[in-house]
């Protein structure tokens, strides 16, 4: 692939939507440069409608919390680079399933 080939198939920026009944401390989580900057580099593409079971630490213990995202959105081509901007909306609740509930405000 040609590097003119490459920066046409770069997404500007992806939405991603998780469930609405995320607690704000996972929100908090998922909402951080760190985060998002490896959420940049764990996936290569996105497509409207793709799914991506993700998780994030709870921030103790080695805890872990799995967060189901949807795509979206995606703004100009479908591959993630450095620079694609990742944003999150929500969407209906579902079940989700919490590491320790102390870490949570539901």
């Amino acid at each position: 692939m040609t590097p003119t080939d490459e920066t046409e198939r770069a997404a500007g920026r992806v939405v991603l939507s998780h469930p609405s009944n995320l607690g704000e401390h996972g929100r908090e989580r998922v909402r951080q440069d760190y985060y998002r900057q490896w959420l940049r580099t764990s996936r290569e593409t996105a497509a409207p409608g793709d799914e991506w079971d993700e998780f994030t630490d709870v921030g103790c213990c080695g805890s872990q919390m799995r967060i189901p995202f949807r795509v979206e959105e995606v703004e100009g081509g479908d591959r993630i680079t450095e620079a694609t901007e990742i944003e999150f909306t929500q969407r209906e609740a579902c079940d989700l399933g919490h590491g320790w509930a102390v870490q949570y405000d539901e």
